[in-house]
């Protein structure tokens, strides 16, 4: 599928910046006209894959977290969330609802949140290398577009 428009940024893995890139994205994806709830999930997954850098990839250090969004045609977004901290060591595991390593602070829902939200979530990790989370969405066509 044909790339139309992308974007690229990188953030320090400051918690002040979390509402940042997900302002930032949705506004990039709002050329698409989404629709409320189509930009609500896509903050809400984005607010999810950022804070998980903060929280668990560079846990008590700043690291860069990597943002890619890319419009595709058929109005499809890839959302790429990538950080070089300190990896999964078991995925599956990590994707698993309320599972948590950063302690009883943390619910646990963050990979079940993106999924819920996004039509497909994919998690590709290292250890000591980091992360990358790919969130794709397929925005509704306008009835004026059809």
């Amino acid at each position: 599928m044909k790339e139309l428009n992308n974007f690229k940024m990188v953030i320090p893995s400051k918690s002040s910046n979390e509402s940042f890139a997900r302002v930032a994205v949705a506004a990039f994806v709002s050329q698409l006209d989404p629709t409320i709830e189509e930009i609500t999930d896509i903050k809400t997954a984005v607010s999810e894959a950022v804070t998980n850098c903060i929280v668990h990839a560079y846990k008590d250090t700043i690291g860069k977290i990597y943002i890619t969004v890319s419009i595709r045609e058929e109005n499809k977004v890839i959302v790429k969330i990538k950080d070089k901290g300190c990896g999964i060591e078991d995925v599956k595991k990590a994707m698993e609802p309320l599972f948590t390593t950063a302690g009883e602070e943390r619910a646990g829902l963050g990979f079940a949140v993106m999924q819920s939200f996004m039509d497909n979530v994919r998690v590709t990790s290292k250890v000591g290398k980091g992360t990358t989370v790919t969130m794709t969405k397929t925005l509704s066509r306008r009835e004026d577009e059809k």
